[in-house]
């Protein structure tokens, strides 16, 4: 049996991750707010975790999905009202990485969790667990499309932050949060900094394309899918953009 035959769920979650982060990951680095998404899942892991310690991981989408709208609508009242945001969001998620490991700091198994609520194994995603991923990006794709552009104001902020929230509830629990941090930042970086092609497309088959490679590594030298990931599509993106820059600087002078 061939390794597409295999692990068929986890490459196609993997290209519908690549495509919906995108669309958030654009925007976010934009508008200079890079920890927004990191802060965004590391409190919604909080809700996972406290889920996974003390009600044997029953409510653990409610839990999640509670505490990552909690986290947006925060970001969103601060973004209008307190200075210097970026430090807040920051501030942020050093709170949620500190409150998960003294949730899970009684747990035996509390290393183990701790990891997997960091970059967890998108390998065995089973084919139920992906069609119900396809129907929730499915959703926000089309809120974020079709009815995000037409809105305006706090309204429209409100409306990106819980879209965001949505979505990192679900790839949270699906590959964790720094899987979900390299998603949203690395292939809209490397879209951004070209001029070729249209941002969202060029980083939609970017991160694809290191999710993929990352995942087949992964598997043949048996890593750790979700720190492949994380590894892949970072190097990756940060090798494009030194490389282009070598070459603009190099255009530049010759000119």
């Amino acid at each position: 049996m061939s390794l597409i035959e295999l692990f068929w769920p986890a490459f196609i979650l993997a290209i519908a991750l690549v495509l919906i982060h995108t669309v958030f990951g654009l925007e976010i680095i934009r508008r200079g707010v890079i920890f927004t998404d990191l802060a965004i899942g590391q409190v919604a892991a909080v809700g996972m975790a406290l889920s996974v310690a003390f009600m044997q991981a029953h409510y653990q989408t409610l839990m999640t999905f509670s505490f990552a709208i909690m986290a947006a609508l925060i970001i969103t009242w601060a973004t209008k009202k307190i200075p210097n945001i970026e430090a807040f969001i920051g501030l942020l998620y050093a709170l949620g990485i500190s409150s998960i490991m003294l949730i899970l700091a009684q747990s035996s198994e509390g290393m183990e969790l701790f990891s997997k609520l960091s970059a967890a194994d998108i390998l065995f995603t089973s084919p139920k667990e992906l069609y119900n991923s396809l129907i929730l990006y499915a959703f926000v794709g089309f809120v974020m499309f079709i009815i995000y552009p037409r809105m305006q104001g706090i309204t429209k902020e409100l409306l990106f932050f819980v879209m965001l929230a949505i979505t990192v509830t679900s790839s949270v629990q699906a590959v964790g949060v720094l899987v979900v941090f390299a998603l949203l930042i690395a292939p809209s970086y490397a879209g951004l900094v070209q001029d070729r092609f249209a941002p969202y497309a060029f980083a939609s088959v970017f991160g694809s394309f290191s999710l993929v490679v990352a995942m087949i590594f992964s598997y043949y030298l048996d890593l750790p899918t979700g720190y492949a990931i994380i590894f892949t599509t970072v190097s990756f993106s940060l090798l494009f953009v030194v490389l282009l820059s070598i070459k603009n600087i190099k255009e530049n002078n010759e000119e």
